[in-house]
């Protein structure tokens, strides 16, 4: 049995999504005809309290389209190091946006009001201009640990304060919704834009979702189609999105109980040093000195467990839809053998 651990984005479409998506009517999104996309934005935007939502491939192009919207060339984005728009997006807010970033270090990946108090840039020719914070929620570095609305809500008062943007890279955030029991619409009302991924824990095939006022969404959108980001009959994936929305959020909760039950696996584990609390689906564990994470990394691959080095001495574990109680079980099994 093959477990595969790597992402909660190596996940295929169910049958019944797949239902949904050949019986999709659909016409061409890029003259704004296909009715499925038309009816996932509205469908979003609405579940956000905000007005308008834009369908497209990916959470990196939804958080670069943000980034270069909200942003003129030179100015200074705030977001912490471990971002997922720092790290992980090819260097996209120098070439998309041609803007600098400041880079706070919070914990696990969490910024604070304080933390991006002092990284706002003074009123000095020498400086960029600050314009725009972007936190990430789950935090993929952080081990998927969340922010509740009190604490985004000191971050947006601070942003007031300045006259910032706040930006979420909420790839991962039905995750910590289903945690807290907070709502979208909670959300939508802190937010200028919102990410929201759907090829995740959602289960689609591909497809994210920006969220934001219609001005916002109409330049996003002429942007989208600068990057190539302008796609035909995509109903079919727009479908997907669609019943994720209506069928896969609550059951977010089975993927986080089955992160804790492989964190309790692993602190029996003699060569683990340390497990990050585990809040959501991913599992994040530090190994002991003497042994490298892309040793560890292939010795699991030999038992037909796969993974992901997330650093010297750190591997990741993801769980998602097609990770069951099987898996779980034999899980267990070869990680004691």
């Amino acid at each position: 049995m093959l477990i595969d651990l790597r992402s909660d984005t190596i996940t295929k479409p169910t049958p019944a999504m797949l239902e949904a998506m050949f019986s999709a009517e659909v016409g061409d999104d890029v003259f704004g005809d296909d009715p499925t996309v038309n009816a996932l934005e509205v469908k979003a935007a609405a579940m956000f309290g905000m007005e308008a939502a834009l369908f497209c491939a990916s959470g990196t192009m939804t958080n670069q389209l943000a980034i270069r919207t909200h942003t003129r060339p030179g100015d200074d984005v705030i977001c912490d190091i471990l971002s997922h728009v720092y790290l992980y997006e090819g260097g996209g807010i120098a070439v998309n946006a041609l803007a600098s970033v400041s880079l706070p270090q919070g914990k696990r990946g969490k910024l604070t009001p304080e933390l991006v108090s002092a990284h706002i840039q003074p009123d000095d020719i020498h400086k960029p201009h600050t314009r725009l914070v972007c936190l990430e929620n789950t935090v993929n570095k952080g081990g998927g640990c969340y922010y509740t609305v009190p604490e985004i809500s000191a971050i947006r008062q601070l942003c007031d304060l300045h006259g910032l943007k706040l930006h979420l890279d909420g790839a991962r955030l039905f995750n910590a919704l289903v945690e807290t029991g907070e709502s979208p619409e909670a959300y939508g009302q802190l937010f200028d834009s919102i990410s929201i991924c759907l090829s995740k824990g959602l289960g689609c095939p591909v497809g994210s979702l920006l969220l934001g006022s219609a001005d916002f969404i109409k330049q996003a959108r002429r942007f989208r189609k600068v990057m190539g980001g302008g796609w035909r009959q995509a109903g079919f994936l727009a479908a997907a999105g669609i019943y994720a929305l209506d069928h896969n959020i609550n059951r977010l909760r089975i993927d986080h109980s089955r992160a804790r039950k492989i964190g309790a696996m692993l602190e029996r584990l003699p060569e683990i040093e340390e497990i990050y609390p585990i809040d959501t689906n991913i599992v994040i564990f530090r190994l002991n000195d003497s042994i490298l994470a892309t040793d560890y990394v292939k010795q699991l691959e030999q038992k037909n467990i796969r993974s992901v080095t997330f650093g010297k001495h750190l591997v990741r574990f993801v769980t998602h839809l097609a990770f069951t109680d099987d898996h779980l079980v034999e899980l267990e099994k070869q990680l004691s053998a």
